[in-house]
């Protein structure tokens, strides 16, 4: 696959990082692992791999999308033939198949700047945070407004809007997007097996800081492109100000006048946890459990994902941006 380039990225992934890149042995001849910063044997194995390795400078903050930039330009510096590149992180695996099934759809539409597939947990079973996230990855098939962080990008596509946000520390994927499209790019979702996930989450600690980051990622995403006509994100952070400070906090501020009638509000979160399980009625694949927790997952996710959109907006204020990753392994 000489016109297909292959950029990993990670930080600490370890054997998950090994699984990734062997399952792309010997069917990308072009591929590359960027590393921000890991003190673990990510590099060592990598380079084990025949795979080439690029380090990132510890002395700029990491983001997932300066990584990817890092190494799609090292690719198409080194590879200028290269129409497509496939990014994958580093706790996933590519699925047998799918390289080929993404380049013929993009061969086959030439106004596709992007192609996704689904991204399944490796270990859905291993707790309810990693079956909440595979039920996540089930996404709609067809057009679509964004990736995530596995997918097929056209180089040409790539280029024009010049990359990744490296500004940006959460949700990345959505904002390119979001350029592609102002460019009149399509994205794409197949139907098809893309890509395995090790999430490796089995703490409730664990999922607060993966819905702060989500939090951190609407609010940012809103700043940059929530203007009409995109409105990128801002139906998700008004949401989340509703539902996690402007219900509770009047809920609270009227007991005084309402002699305690006014925690009844509070049956508006069992109003919408039914209507997000009722909602995911059409999900055959899906059981009536784990609708109930992914119901029940996403209106509690709305109280860290406050958390995260204060955190954005408290450095915004102060004219700062976030210096670390939101890493919730």
């Amino acid at each position: 696959m000489n016109r297909i380039g292959l950029v990993a990225i990670g930080r600490n992934e370890g054997e998950r990082l090994r699984q990734c890149l062997s399952s792309i042995v010997g069917k990308v001849e072009n591929a590359v692992y960027v590393d921000s910063g890991s003190t673990d044997n990510s590099v060592e194995i990598a380079k084990s791999l025949g795979i080439d390795v690029v380090e990132l400078d510890l002395s700029i903050p990491f983001t997932a999308a300066r990584a990817r930039n890092t190494g799609f330009q090292f690719l198409v510096q080194n590879n200028p033939q290269l129409k497509y590149v496939q990014f994958v992180d580093g706790d996933c695996e590519i699925v047998e198949g799918w390289l080929e099934k993404a380049e013929q759809k993009l061969e086959q539409n030439s106004d596709l700047a992007v192609v996704c597939g689904r991204r399944r947990e490796r270990y859905p079973d291993a707790s309810i945070y990693n079956r909440l996230c595979d039920i996540e990855w089930n996404t709609p098939i067809g057009e679509t407004n964004a990736c995530g962080g596995d997918a097929m990008i056209r180089v040409q596509a790539m280029q024009q809007v010049s990359g990744f946000n490296p500004q940006i520390i959460a949700g990345e994927e959505p904002e390119l997007c979001v350029r592609l499209r102002q460019k009149g790019w399509k994205i794409y979702r197949l139907d098809a097996e893309m890509a395995i996930h090790d999430a490796q989450m089995t703490r409730f600690s664990q999922w607060w800081k993966r819905h702060l980051r989500a939090g951190y990622a609407y609010a940012q995403g809103a700043s940059l492109h929530g203007k009409p006509p995109e409105n990128h994100w801002v139906r998700e952070t008004r949401s989340i100000w509703l539902w996690g400070l402007m219900i509770p906090l009047l809920s609270v501020s009227l007991i005084p006048f309402t002699q305690n009638w006014s925690l009844l509000l509070l049956l508006a979160y069992l109003m919408l946890t039914f209507r997000t399980y009722w909602n995911m009625q059409s999900l055959d694949d899906i059981n009536a459990n784990d609708r109930g927790y992914y119901a029940l997952s996403c209106v509690i996710g709305k109280f860290p994902q406050l958390q995260g959109q204060l955190k954005f907006y408290t450095l915004y204020l102060l004219g700062k941006r976030a210096t670390l990753l939101i890493e919730y392994k």
